[in-house]
């Protein structure tokens, strides 16, 4: 009886199709930014993302109806899901210290080749205290407003989660907004040296990672405005709200390193 109990407390998930579409999905982006970047078009990219967002939507379907309507989320799967989700942010964790290695590693000692000094000479860098600061506000901002939408989804007040929750998508979109307004105003690209290769990766891989936030709270809204949130049960709203201060960090050390001491 008591084998079976523990066996109980586990999910034996069906067999599904979306870890391998997503593999093909992300192999497709891969390819299609690098088609992209060397001028031949975007139609790998646009495929490619296409296919990860049918993949995202129909691996968070299943995962919603495990969970709501066959109540296959006990305490264990919920533990479960919590680890697999940090352990996902780990793993982000280490392609931005990477993108962080390569861009100290050329600037700390500039080669030759880019004249000995950082910024490399020709190079107009982003002013550091306009638009990459209103951007750092916002994203401060929404830490403040998507923690009191989780304490308030903690005690069970659902309508000040989800103002809350809204004001936290609005100041998202509105980041990513202005992310791209400084790309159009930029006189630099990601072809001009390492310098517009390193600063290009690092803000446009966390501008894709706002995105992805954007997307996974507004999942949570929706889910919430639907009645499927509860105090006891809201992990996926959780992680999405864990993922979110883990992009607020990550934007804090690209301001210091590559606006700030990069752009002095």
């Amino acid at each position: 009886m008591e084998k079976e109990r523990r066996i109980s407390e586990y999910h034996m998930v069906d067999v599904s199709p979306w870890p391998v579409m997503t593999v093909i999905a992300l192999m497709g982006i891969l390819i299609g930014m690098i088609e992209w970047m060397h001028g031949m078009g975007g139609r790998i990219l646009m495929m490619g993302v296409m296919s990860m967002l049918m993949s995202m939507y129909g691996w968070w379907r299943d995962v919603i109806r495990e969970g709501v309507l066959e109540g296959s989320h006990t305490g264990k799967v919920q533990e479960g899901l919590r680890s697999g989700v940090l352990w996902f942010i780990f793993t982000e964790s280490m392609l931005f210290v990477s993108i962080f290695w390569a861009y100290y590693h050329s600037s700390l000692s500039p080669s030759v080749e880019l004249g000995g000094v950082w910024p490399p000479r020709g190079i107009r860098v982003v002013e550091v205290w306009e638009l990459p600061m209103l951007n750092t506000l916002l994203l401060l901002l929404s830490g403040v407003t998507v923690t009191w939408s989780h304490e308030s989804m903690r005690s069970g007040e659902k309508e000040e989660m989800e103002k809350g929750l809204g004001i936290t998508i609005i100041l998202g979109i509105v980041f990513i907004m202005v992310q791209g307004y400084e790309y159009y105003e930029s006189e630099f690209r990601i072809t001009d040296g390492v310098y517009g290769s390193s600063f290009y990766m690092g803000t446009g891989f966390h501008g894709m990672h706002v995105l992805l936030g954007v997307i996974m709270l507004s999942m949570g809204l929706i889910r919430s405005i639907r009645g499927e949130l509860t105090s006891e049960h809201h992990v996926g709203l959780e992680v999405g709200i864990w993922y979110w201060h883990f992009v607020d960090v990550v934007w804090l050390f690209l301001f210091v390193s590559i606006y700030w001491w990069g752009g002095v």
